[in-house]
């Protein structure tokens, strides 16, 4: 209770400060109500999805939105706190001094003038905060199912030539029990088929935390199509660490019955195992790793397990769902990983992305591989950003992705 009453009351004085800006441009009181109508409903809620939050029944959508409406309310204040309080930083010094050094000289009475706030300050104080303000907005309605198609060529020399023009698609972090929209989802599955890709490659997080959130979508899933099949991989949400359980039992059969769900769907699920797909007596292999993840994520992942019978000089494609383990244990490893295929980040949801030119998210303080294409040592790793979304129910900047590679056996134009 005590923290609630703490939160309240810095939103609070947060949020009056803030109000200053628009008392500054406008005396409608009808304006004045709907801003406080906004905020008391939109902490109001929160409070009432989050008091008493049972992990037991894990996120909701419902505890998703409430979070969403929150940085919504959130983020522009901080900017309009930020520019009233940077007009402070001179209004203060002036009312001291106009306090304390300038005089009426017919009455002799001392002129006690604090500087208004100005009216234009206020007016680009709510212009910038209407920036995060409605892409917030625009990321919760639409912006979480915008599905971006991001093609690559990569260039290999030993790529075995029955390989020459390889298409894999990749997808990531589908997180199923997030979904508010079945068609939109049935939409983002027929665009992974359009691709025509040879291998449709899973890199983890089918679900928040319980296997039953993707039985409304199974059927949907099962749309899935590619000549040389489907294969998966476990990521960090899929094992049901971050919710409680009845008992143990209870969460080894949720894996299990995720297990069953996947290969329903026709995933072929790699638990620390490979397949080789076989081309005119040439191959390639599939590797997968269960999770393995820095900064206190699982780490079930067993790269070494994940390799057996798979010999040195085999073209490798690893699938991995967390980013960090490549700099961990696959770019410097004797085995030469040509392809490593990760998710996880989610790009965090949010950013700023000129495709070919520029990426920025807060996520890369985190991450040093965040999204996209990496090379080094002559091995690529892509980090897809993620077919679904995450406790924040919408994606700002940041795009759902479906990545499509094409492998070709010919040295990198320089």
């Amino acid at each position: 209770m005590i923290r609630w009453i703490i939160f309240i009351l810095i939103i609070g004085v947060a949020d009056y400060y803030a109000f200053q800006s628009l008392k500054t441009i406008t005396k409608n009181n009808w304006w004045y109500a709907l801003y406080w109508l906004f905020t008391i409903v939109v902490i109001g809620n929160f409070i009432f999805q989050f008091f008493g939050f049972n992990r037991s029944n894990g996120f909701s959508q419902a505890n998703s939105f409430a979070v969403g409406f929150l940085i919504a309310l959130v983020v522009p204040k901080l900017i309009l706190i930020a520019i009233m309080f940077t007009e402070d930083v001179f209004r203060i010094p002036q009312g001291i001094y106009s306090y304390f050094m300038q005089d009426d000289s017919a009455s002799g009475n001392q002129i006690r003038h604090f500087p208004a706030r100005r009216k234009f300050i206020s007016q680009i104080a709510l212009g910038l905060a209407a920036i995060p303000f409605t892409s917030i907005l625009y990321g919760m309605y639409k912006g979480k199912y915008n599905f971006k198609v991001l093609k690559y060529t990569l260039h290999f020399e030993d790529l075995p030539e029955a390989f020459d023009g390889y298409k894999l698609t990749q997808i990531s972090d589908v997180h199923s029990g997030s979904f508010d929209n079945i068609n939109k989802v049935e939409y983002a599955i027929d665009l992974i088929n359009e691709q025509e890709s040879d291998v449709i490659l899973f890199t983890g997080d089918m679900v928040n935390n319980k296997a039953e959130e993707l039985l409304p979508y199974v059927d949907i899933f099962k749309k899935l199509k590619a000549k040389d099949g489907l294969y998966s991989v476990l990521g960090n949400h899929d094992y049901g660490d971050y919710v409680s359980w009845n008992s143990e039992a209870d969460k080894k059969q949720n894996l299990e019955d995720l297990k069953a769900l996947q290969k329903d769907i026709g995933f072929n699920l790699l638990l620390n195992e490979n397949r080789f797909i076989e081309k005119n007596g040439q191959r390639i292999a599939i590797i997968g790793v269960e999770n393995w993840g820095k900064g206190g994520f699982k780490k079930a992942g067993d790269l070494k397990k994940a390799s057996s019978h798979v010999d040195k000089g085999d073209f490798k494609i690893l699938l991995s769902h967390d980013p960090s383990h490549w700099d961990a244990e696959v770019v410097n490893n004797d085995y030469h990983y040509h392809l490593t295929l990760s998710g996880h980040t989610h790009g965090m949801q949010f950013g700023i992305e000129i495709p070919g030119w520029f990426k920025w998210s807060p996520v890369k303080w985190r991450y040093k591989q965040w999204a996209g294409i990496y090379e080094a040592l002559g091995q690529y790793i892509n980090v897809n950003r993620g077919f679904g979304y995450l406790a924040f129910p919408g994606r700002v900047g940041i795009w759902p992705e479906i990545t499509v590679i094409e492998l070709k056996k010919q040295a990198k134009e320089a």
